[in-house]
């Protein structure tokens, strides 16, 4: 799968979110290694702390069907072409479940795409063998 299928993916997701107080929906899919897409929306909670982003939903709900193995994830927020990175919280779970080359697509504000690695998003990640 592409890169632009991906993204064309989580921007289709995005009128699933359920975002009454922000207003700013979100859509992700994630890409497993076997070639499955797990999509998410973002969804609020009037008191804001249980609200739960786009990615960690796709996240969820891959792990939740057994899912251990990722490749890729497209995050779209917003207008299709507004550049919509993934919050530190999110970036902390993909940490959890992936490697350091695990890629995540973004638009690149200009109708396409660019991609970037987890390293370079989080270059200091919370490892679990720092427990």
């Amino acid at each position: 799968m592409t890169d632009r299928e991906l993204f064309s993916l989580a921007v289709a997701v995005k009128v699933r979110s359920y975002s009454p107080y922000s207003g700013f929906a979100v859509g992700a899919a994630l890409l497993c290694a076997d070639g499955t897409v797990y999509t998410g929306s973002n969804i609020e909670n009037a008191s804001y702390t249980p609200t739960v982003c786009a990615e960690r939903v796709a996240f969820f709900k891959a792990v939740s069907e057994g899912k251990r193995d990722f490749t890729a994830i497209a995050v779209a927020g917003g207008e299709s072409d507004t550049t919509c990175p993934p919050c530190g919280v999110c970036r902390q779970v993909m940490a959890e479940f992936c490697t350091a080359d695990f890629a995540v697509v973004l638009s690149d504000g200009n109708g396409g795409t660019q991609r970037y690695t987890l390293a370079q998003l989080l270059p200091f990640r919370f490892p679990a063998d720092n427990l």
